[in-house]
Order: C-alpha cells, then sequence, then structure tokens
C-alpha cells in the first residue's frame, strides 16, 4: 500500500525464500547533521541513519532474477524508493524506542539458516551460493538484513495499529465508487461438514506415552539432541524443523493444554507426555524470553485400528441417509454426532483461514477441498471421504455439504459488507502511511546521490 510499484516489489520480496543480502552501513552524525568524513563513491543515498550503496540495489535486482521474481515492472528508481522506505521506518522506530531485540533477531536468523540448510543440502552449499568464508560473517549479514526489516515491520504496524473503520466510514468508502468501477467478487460457496475421530484403545495410547518417555530419558540421561529425535520420530508438521515451533506466547494460537505446558516449564527443561486433541506430546523449551518461549515438540499419534476406522464411516453414512430422508437437517446432525468442536456447533460450517468469513472464493480455495465439492450439487451430501489432518490428530472421515453458492458479481453493499469493509480499511491504512511517509520525509536527514535525483520517486525524496 505504498504505491502500486513498490507495492508490487514489497510483495515480491516477501515471496523470495531466500534472504537479499544487502549492505545496510550506519551513519554516525553529529547535533548539526555534519557527517564524518566517510567515502561517497558508490552510496545511492542516505535515509536518517543508514546508507544504501550502489551495490544494494544491485544486489538486490540480482537476488530477484536469482529467485525466479518477474522484474519485468521494476525499475532501479523504483527499487532504491523501496530500499528507502524500509530504511526511513527502520530509522524512525530507533527514535520512537520501538526496538527489536538481538534475541529476537538471532532466533530469526537461527530459523532461516536452518530452513536454507535444509534448501541447499549443506552448510557448505549455502556459504558458497552467498559466497561467504564461513557461516559466521552469513549469519552476520542475515542479522542485519532481519533487524532492519524487523523494525520497519514494526514501525509500520505502529502506524496502522490504532486504525479503526466505522461502518458509516464503510458506507461513504462505497458510495463514492461509480458504479461501473465497482470490485467484482469471483463465485464463491460456504460448505459445512461432519467429522467423526476414531479413538485409539488404551492399550494403544499406553504404548505412545511408554515411547515419548523412552525418548525423553534418552535425551536427559544419554545426551541425545531433541531436534534430532523430532526429526527421526516426530509425525507433527514441525518434524522437518526438529519440532521447532518457534516463539510461543499465552495469546499465541496453539491449543490451551499445549500453552499450559509450555509456560509450566523453565528452560532447558522437557515435559513428561500430555495430550492434546492432535496426540501426545513432549516438550521442550528451549529458550525464555520475557513472556515468549522458544519450544520444540515431539507428537506421536497412537495407532487407529481398521475397526474403528470403519465404524467412523459406518456411522456417517447411516448420518447422510437419516439427513437425506429429512430425519433431521445436516445441522442438527452437526451439533449432535461431528467430532469436530470448531464446527459443530456452528452446524458444521466452515470458516475461511485467510478472513474467517464463511464463503470460499472458488479460484483460491485449497485445491484438495475444492476437488472434494467441485462436483456436489445444491443440498446433495458427499459420501464419506477419508481424510489425515495435516497438522496431526490421526486419521478421520467426514462427509461435505455446499451450504450455499455465490456467482461472480459486482460487489453489493449489503450482501459483500464485510469484503467491502476490509477494502475501506486497507485504503485508511495507505492513507495513513502515506501521510506519515510525508511528514517524516520532511524531517528526517535524507540524501540522494547526484545521479539518483532525476528517479521519478513515488514520495519525495528529493526535497528541494
Amino acid at each position: 500500500m505504498l504505491g502500486q510499484e513498490t507495492d508490487e516489489i514489497a510483495n515480491k520480496q516477501i515471496e523470495t525464500p531466500e534472504p537479499v543480502l544487502e549492505a545496510s552501513v550506519g551513519v554516525k552524525k553529529d547535533s548539526t547533521h555534519n557527517f564524518k568524513k566517510l567515502k561517497l563513491d558508490g552510496i545511492a543515498s542516505v535515509v536518517g541513519d543508514y546508507v544504501i550503496l550502489e551495490s544494494d540495489i544491485e544486489k538486490t535486482m540480482i537476488d530477484l532474477k536469482s529467485q525466479g521474481a518477474s522484474i519485468e515492472d521494476i525499475t532501479r528508481c523504483g527499487l532504491l524508493g523501496k530500499l528507502m522506505e524500509d530504511r526511513l521506518y527502520a530509522h524512525q522506530a530507533v527514535q520512537d524506542s520501538l526496538l527489536i531485540s538481538d534475541d529476537e533477531v538471532g532466533l530469526t536468523t537461527d530459523r532461516q539458516i536452518q530452513s536454507f540448510v535444509t534448501q541447499m543440502g549443506s552448510m557448505e552449499k549455502l556459504l558458497k551460493f552467498y559466497k561467504k568464508e564461513d557461516e559466521a560473517s552469513l549469519r552476520e549479514d542475515i542479522n542485519k538484513i532481519n533487524k532492519l526489516r524487523m523494525l520497519s515491520e514494526k514501525m509500520q504496524n505502529n502506524i496502522i495499529s490504532e486504525i479503526k473503520i466505522t461502518p458509516e466510514e464503510v458506507r461513504q468508502f462505497f458510495n463514492k465508487i461509480p458504479e461501473n468501477e465497482r470490485p467484482v467478487f469471483g463465485a464463491e460457496m460456504e460448505i459445512s461438514q461432519i467429522i467423526k475421530q476414531p479413538k485409539p484403545t488404551e492399550e494403544e495410547k499406553q504404548k505412545v506415552i511408554d515411547r515419548l518417555n523412552t525418548i525423553k530419558s534418552d535425551i536427559e540421561d544419554n545426551g541425545a539432541k531433541f531436534s534430532v529425535k523430532a526429526i527421526l520420530y516426530s509425525q507433527g508438521p514441525s518434524k522437518s524443523t526438529g519440532g521447532a515451533i518457534g516463539a510461543v506466547t499465552k495469546e499465541s494460537g496453539y491449543v490451551k493444554e499445549f500453552k499450559d505446558v509450555a509456560f509450566s516449564l523453565r528452560e532447558g527443561e522437557i515435559s513428561d507426555p500430555f495430550e492434546t486433541m492432535f496426540g501426545y506430546h513432549i516438550l521442550f523449551v528451549e529458550k525464555v524470553r520475557g513472556q515468549e518461549r522458544d519450544v520444540r515438540h515431539i507428537l506421536l499419534q497412537p495407532e487407529i485400528s481398521q475397526e474403528s476406522l470403519d465404524d467412523a464411516k459406518s456411522e456417517l453414512d447411516s448420518i447422510r441417509k437419516h439427513v437425506s430422508e429429512g430425519k433431521y437437517t445436516f445441522e442438527v446432525a452437526a451439533q449432535n454426532f461431528s467430532d469436530e468442536k470448531e464446527t459443530k456447533f456452528d452446524g458444521g460450517l466452515l470458516r475461511n483461514p485467510v478472513n474467517y468469513d464463511s464463503r470460499f472464493e472458488l479460484t483460491k480455495m485449497d485445491p484438495a477441498l475444492y476437488n472434494q465439492v467441485r462436483n456436489l450439487k445444491d443440498d446433495e451430501i458427499s459420501y464419506p471421504l477419508y481424510e489425515q489432518d495435516p497438522r496431526g490428530g490421526g486419521p478421520k472421515y467426514k462427509i461435505l455439504r455446499v451450504t450455499n453458492r455465490y456467482d461472480e458479481h459486482v460487489a453489493d453493499f449489503a450482501k459483500d459488507y464485510m469484503k467491502i469493509q476490509q477494502l475501506a480499511l486497507t485504503e485508511k491504512q495507505f492513507n495513513a502511511i502515506k501521510k506519515w511517509l510525508s511528514e517524516h520525509i520532511e524531517e528526517t536527514y535524507i540524501s540522494v546521490n547526484e545521479s539518483n535525483k532525476a528517479c521519478d520517486f513515488a514520495n519525495n525524496w528529493v526535497k528541494e
């Protein structure tokens, strides 16, 4: 929302899997803003306490190319303007004491390097890719990039954090859009489901608990690494990262049982086995940072017998038959028989994970879900479908029904209020960012190299 050209650049950078290793040199200045002697060759611009080198622009462009990003619409001047915006946000964040701790930066860098090594195959290949002699120099560069990015994001979030939108503002926003320019929303549908989750026997539960206790003992008594054990044995999605799931706070979206255990342990402790809706875990608190816990966990799921699976499928067949015969509605069946707490009390209605709306736009739906419902007619209920929850929790069966369909249509204020509200809020945030940039460009020390002053910047970087 910082101008179409620079916004596209920002999006491309966010999608890039490897970091842009651009230089970011701090500049010390005295109270009169007279800079100490600094070699000016190769300096593209100075923003507050940050210098942008000509090589930073080139490195960023090269990195975008190497990652396969389309640079057709990216100009050198547009890229320089985006780099200047990032540094203005970071500079002002420091002035406003919106600080990022070295621990936060280091943890983010650790995760990235671990992910990059997994992608590249080895640390040696990663160092060669970035032309670094050792891990320390690579880590130092990524730390600088992450700190600047995190400061920039924190400042932008701070600018828009208090911005709200009223119903009247939404109405005014919609009414000022000419009728022939109103947005067109794609075809959508609402989907409901009933889940049956087969339960393991007590014997199978105990097997998993015993196995987790054995793993815990091997770590505590024999010095085995928790991360290695997670890679070898965990059945959760964090298996590939050695069980690491990053920072957990009391407000995080993890289930209550998981957070309760995370906050009951001291740094370096491993929990006893405990149960959540996803299975059985042991949890390792790697680091305590104030109200955050950096944790790893190992998840194991008890075996489910084929008999239990067959019973679940048979029960859903009966429910499907009874709803089709009119003995009760799908909504009543979901409330009484579904094993999924998140949807059963809403008649089985699924929520879009992107915006928590009940509608799913067909072109943006999860392909697996779309394939399960695309051939269903109105009021038709699917036959039981087998599914393995990617978050863990074991196998399950479900039946699906398309509750409502919405054809592609021009925005309607009453029907599409939530979407229009989000568009109105985005515009209000955009205007707040634009105003903030204008004000702080005026009051911040900014110098643009002579060769770059001819750029047609989106913002007034070349102050008269």
